[in-house]
């Protein structure tokens, strides 16, 4: 018969069904096809062979089989048939094979014991148990025996004997004593495999009188007891006091005391022993030694190893166990017993032989008429067990002729069966350790094809992936199956589809056009039939955003992330797992819908998270991991070694890194003898260094403490190191930082930074403080003092310069030479004043002067520069004085010269030099005088624009608030404005300075005018001021304009311009709201610059002007802006050249450091410029 495939399905197929006939004995058949096709009988369950029974119970011998139809029972006993309708006390159950003996009415168990076999059988067959071997249990009583108390000498060796009676099946040994409490057992006394009690040597508390031996019969369960065994040990003390009372004083005996034994075998007996034992069965090896001390039994295997996993070790190493044998395990297994004094050993040779098991159990044979087929029965065994075949329950060879069969050994080949061919088979294997008794049918049918699967059955696949769709069928002879898809499709064939045995079509790759109706259909030569099915493609589940690996720190939060995307026709279910488990149960775990969020994060929330997405169709899942870092935690296990005098060995344990590695190890020491409670860095190493070597200062107290540090942050300090007191030594260093500054003309102050307590190596820190004149054959000068940071020399010279040292020196001697520094004694005001004092005006802001440098003996003391004071004097223009205010530069250094800046124009200024050092200034040099020259002027300090009329202006002005010079003139220059904001022609005026007002006429009636006046001297001119007026109008023009506009038709036409304006304004506001961009230049004030650009023809926009200070009026139409730049006054100076008022700086080479800025004031604010506004005459006019 052709080998049938089987794939998963969510129905058992038709297929799955056929082989479950042809290959298994106990795999029930489908509920459907039981009530319609016909089958030999199988036994389906049976009482054991050797079947041991309650004689207090009825007896029940199981005998359960199914079949088409339902087969009937018949039992044989001791071979012969066993007729249980002439037995009142036998029953057979309903339906059943199963027999009920009736022993608790009446019924003797011992009657029933013998051989019974059960027959099932049919139309189609019959089926044989095997052969039940029914022997009731038995418990027997122990047989009355007398017990003599036994005596033992210390150190003996003995064996309280069991002997249980022989009971079915044998009884289970312990030993108790009077109060039903086990004794106690040992390597000394154990119990044996059958059942006695072994002492390898008594002891004193060995004695006593309830030795029990108990034997439980499990399946009666009773308990029977042996009479009690007495022991009685004497010891050697005891037995030498008894033979000294029964001897004269003359008689020289006495027993000998404990003496130590080698071991000798108790059980097994002899030197070597056989063991026979049964494959798969369990191999138990006994050996127990007498001696003192006790033996110690160790197990091997000649030639080979105990077998790993299936050898255990009981009864204190005594018994060896091999569980499942084979075989393999079959070779001497040698015992040896040893103590001090020697060893004793015993060979067990294991044979292990085999009842029969199966190589090939015969299965069952499901054939069509004409079919061919084989039964195959192979058993294996020690020795090998003989194959026998049965028909029926009958032997072969006088079972019916079947010209289909014929039986070769092992096998029973069919050819060309009929339906006459069905029965059952059975193959016997035995050998002289048991037997092997196998039923298998074979079953010959005729039937039309069947289809299993339900019809219209609708499967869901998604897309890419196989598809199963079922077609479960049964037929004999086995039907052809054919694919069809839709209603009026072709027969399925090609590479795109794969046909099972079973009947499935598998699509391997299901995509959106495999969606549709397929059509089954099966057929042989008895019949035809066929069955729908329906296949939906779905979209796969994806996750589309999935979680990220992330670190995070402890206590922070973190989300991730798992957004999905799936079919519409599908609900998915998201499930967040951690390590592949379910969440914590925590409140700090937030699962929203597209996300899982951890709050408060932990040590403990490390791992890694996975989302897994489930439809009833797929599923999918991304993981990421979490690591939390933190601060590292901090070292622990301080340990110093290696102690010296100036170096010792640190050696510490690193703390939990967190998930962040250890970059270094920052080690702080504290000094408890100078400062206890501070701890000062000492030294790092890299974080995979545990030990460092340490410098050490003498006369030091040292704690250490070690602090982690990763990427996260420093650990806290780990517990302080024991304390090492370093030995005093001399100090190794000198005070730092020795300075020699006089702080009075007659004495020098010697300086110093102190040595701290950990600097000074010792106890009694004091100072050597030595000095001398430089440049003088003079001898040193030294004094010692405490520990003080300072000395005072006093009647020295005035600023001479010493040569100074200082040396560190305690109880145990001084420190290194030191090193000197040149100092020098207090200084004195200078003496002289610079001489030769010269001033050069650059410009009327600017000036420059120089001196001729004082004699330095004259400076006494560090020269640090020179000071120029200059005031200003009077203003040339106005002749008026006024408040002196004094300025001062500093020129650092031994400069000579320097920049005075920002002087005022036209003025008279005085100045002196004054030398500076240490101690102050020197007397000043003779006052000296310079002056400047005229500049140009501040812009008018006002323009007033007085008395309208229809052709005039009157203009007002105020001269200058900073006349810089003797003004020669003003300017005023002016033009008309329109109303479209265009300049008319400028008009240019010279007025004399000595003018205040003026009155301009012949101007336009109804006319603004823009002016633009500033003042002159004879530099140039000044910053200009601008102002705007307007004539009055016209009274007739204006009185006619009133008539018209009180005219009806004026009127009219305003109302239809007014509403033509609104509406052009609601529609620029309605494409604007839906975004229209409209180019409009806003325009500027009128009050403005005639600088402006001219209204532009093509776009309708108009030109701009301003009127800032420096803008010069521009011709009608012209298009370039004013310049509103100042330009700076031209210098040749450097502005190194320049000293520092105030807050002015020097470098240290005495340079200039101050900002100089040659820009000019802001000029005042414009004057009052007219606030008149046009006429609403005027504006009706303009646009008309």
């Amino acid at each position: 018969m052709m080998k049938k495939k089987s794939i998963p399905a969510s129905k058992p197929s038709l297929m799955l069904f056929l082989c479950q006939i042809v290959s298994a004995l106990d795999v029930p058949l489908d509920s459907k096809l039981l009530e319609e096709l016909s089958q030999p009988p199988t036994i389906t369950q049976q009482s054991p062979k050797d079947y041991i029974v309650d004689p207090r119970e009825n007896i029940v011998i199981q005998c359960e089989a199914k079949g088409k139809p339902p087969p009937s029972f018949s039992w044989t006993r001791n071979g012969t048939h066993f007729d249980i309708d002439k037995d009142a006390q036998v029953t057979m159950k309903p339906n059943s094979g199963t027999l009920v003996i009736n022993i608790m009415n009446g019924g003797k168990a011992e009657a029933y014991e013998g051989v019974y076999q059960c027959t099932a059988r049919n139309e189609r067959g019959a089926a044989i148990s095997n052969n039940i071997v029914i022997r009731p249990s038995r418990s027997p009583l122990w047989t009355k025996e007398k017990l003599e108390p036994n005596h033992v000498r210390e150190g003996d060796s003995l064996v309280l004997h069991c002997r249980p009676p022989v009971g079915l099946p044998p009884p289970i040994i312990f030993w108790m004593d009077n109060a039903f409490q086990r004794l106690p057992q040992s390597e000394r006394v154990s119990q044996g495999l059958n059942g006695d009690l072994y002492f390898s040597n008594v002891q004193p508390e060995d004695t006593r009188e309830d030795y029990i031996c108990y034997a439980r019969f499990n399946h009666t369960q009773t308990i029977q007891q042996k009479q009690p065994i007495s022991v009685k040990v004497v010891s050697m003390d005891s037995l030498n006091d008894t033979i000294a009372a029964n001897l004269s004083d003359t008689d020289i005996y006495g027993a000998k005391p404990v003496t130590e034994r080698q071991p000798v075998l108790l059980t097994p007996t002899g030197s070597t022993s056989t063991k026979v034992e049964l494959r798969g069965n369990v191999l138990l090896l006994e050996c127990i030694a007498a001696g003192l001390p006790t033996p110690v039994i160790r197990w091997t295997k000649e030639g080979g190893e105990l077998p790993a996993n299936r050898t255990f070790f009981e009864n204190f190493k005594k018994t060896l166990k091999i569980i499942d044998v084979s075989e393999a395990d079959s070779g001497n297994y040698k015992c040896t017993a040893r103590n001090v004094l020697g060893s004793v050993h015993h060979v067990i040779s294991v044979t292990v032989k085999a009842a029969p098991y199966w190589i090939t159990a015969p299965r069952n044979l499901v054939l069509s008429p004409g079919e061919d087929g084989t039964l195959i029965c192979r058993a294996n065994g020690n020795p090998k067990p003989s194959i026998s075949w049965l028909a029926n329950g009958v032997p072969i060879a006088i079972a019916p002729e079947d010209p289909s069969r014929k039986v070769d050994g092992d096998t029973i080949i069919f050819s060309h069966v009929q339906e006459r061919s069905s029965a059952v088979y059975q193959c016997n294997a035995s050998n002289e350790y048991g037997y092997l008794l196998a039923n298998a049918f074979v079953n010959v049918l005729a039937e039309p094809p069947r289809i299993l699967t339900p019809a219209n059955k609708l499967y869901q696949v998604i897309a890419d992936s196989p598809a199963l769709l079922d077609c479960a069928y049964f037929g004999s002879p086995k039907p052809e199956i054919e694919w069809f898809k839709g209603a009026k499709g072709s027969i399925l064939r090609g590479n795109e589809y794969i046909f099972h045995d079973n009947g499935t079509l598998e699509i391997p790759v299901a995509q959106k056009d495999s969606t549709g109706t397929y059509t089954c259909v099966a057929r042989n030569e008895l019949g035809k039939i066929q069955n729908e099915v329906h296949l939906e493609i779905k979209d796969p589940t994806m996750i589309i955003k999935q979680p990220e690996y992330t670190v995070v720190q402890r206590y922070s939060q973190v989300s991730f992330e798992c957004i999905i995307k799936h079919d519409s026709t599908l609900l998915p279910t998201v499930v967040w797992l951690k390590d592949n488990d379910e969440l914590p149960d925590d409140e700090r775990f937030l699962v929203g819908k597209d996300n899982l969020t951890i709050m408060n994060v932990t040590d403990k929330d490390d791992g890694t998270y996975t989302c897994v997405v489930n439809t009833t169709l797929d599923s999918v899942s991304a993981s990421a991991v979490l690591t939390v870092v933190a601060r590292p935690n901090p070292p622990f296990d301080l340990e110093l070694t290696g102690q010296l005098e100036r170096s010792i060995d640190l050696s510490w344990t690193p703390g939990d890194e967190n998930n962040s590695p250890i970059t270094n190890f920052v080690i702080e020491y504290e000094d408890g003898l100078h400062e206890p409670g501070v701890w000062h860095y000492q030294t790092e190493v890299p974080g995979t260094q545990t030990t460092v070597q340490l410098k050490l200062s003498p006369y030091v107290n040292y704690s250490f403490r070690v602090i982690a540090v990763n990427k996260i942050g420093r650990s806290q300090p780990s517990e302080p190191s024991q304390q090492y007191l370093t030995k005093s030594a001399n100090p190794d260093e000198n005070p730092a930082n020795v300075q020699g500054i006089g702080s009075e003309p007659d004495n020098l102050v010697i300086t110093w930074e102190s040595l701290t307590g950990f600097q000074s190596n010792g106890p009694g820190l004091q100072y050597k403080v030595s000095w001398r004149q430089k440049d003088v054959d003079d001898e040193w000068t030294s004094v010692i003092v405490a520990n003080v940071s300072k000395y005072i020399v006093s009647g020295t010279p005035t600023f001479v310069p010493y040569e100074i040292k200082v040396q560190a020196l305690n109880d145990l001697g001084y420190a290194p030479e030191p090193s000197e520094v040149i100092g020098h004694s207090g200084e004195d005001l200078p003496m002289v004043a610079p001489g030769n004092v010269q001033v050069h005006v650059i410009n009327s802001t600017l000036a420059k002067v120089h001196w001729d440098p004082v004699p330095l003996k004259t400076v006494r003391g560090h020269l640090q520069g020179y000071k120029v004071y200059y005031w200003k004097v009077q203003s040339l223009s106005r002749r008026s004085r006024r408040h002196v205010e004094k300025k001062i530069l500093t020129f650092r250094g031994n400069k000579t010269f320097g920049m005075l800046p920002g002087l005022e124009p036209y003025s008279s200024y005085k100045l002196n030099v004054r030398v500076v050092n240490g101690k102050g200034e020197g007397p000043a040099s003779p006052d000296k005088v310079f002056k400047t020259p005229e500049g140009v002027p501040s812009s008018p300090s006002f323009l007033k624009i007085t008395n309208p009329t229809l052709d005039s202006l009157t203009l007002e002005w105020g001269s200058p608030t900073h006349p810089n010079g003797v003004l020669t003139s003003y300017i005023l220059k002016f033009q008309p404005i329109n109303n479209t904001h265009e300049l008319g022609p400028l008009v240019e005026i010279r007025i004399p300075a000595n003018e205040s007002t003026l009155i301009l006429k012949n101007l336009n009636y109804s006319t603004r005018y823009k002016f633009y006046f500033n003042a002159q001297t004879s530099v140039g001119s000044g910053s200009q001021i601008t102002e705007e007026a307007v004539t009055i109008m016209d009274e007739a023009m204006a009185s006619r304009q009133v008539d018209i506009a009180t005219q009806g038709w004026f009127i009219g036409l305003m109302c239809a311009v007014a509403l033509l304006i609104l509406i052009l304004l609601i529609v620029c506001f309605i494409r604007r709201n839906k975004g229209g961009k409209y180019p409009v230049k806003e325009k500027e004030d009128a009050h403005a610059d005639p600088e402006i650009q001219p209204m532009k023809e093509d776009d309708g926009t108009f030109g701009e002007y301003s009127d800032a200070e420096d803008h010069k009026p521009l011709k009608k139409g012209s298009r370039t802006p004013s310049d509103r730049t100042v330009k700076k006054e031209d210098s040749d100076d450097s502005l190194v050249d320049y000293g520092e008022g105030v807050n002015g700086q020097f470098n240290e080479d005495g340079s200039f450091i101050g900002q100089y800025s040659g820009k000019k004031e802001k000029e005042p604010a414009e004057g009052n410029e007219s606030s008149e506004a046009p006429s609403p005459v005027n504006a009706m006019n303009s646009f008309v």
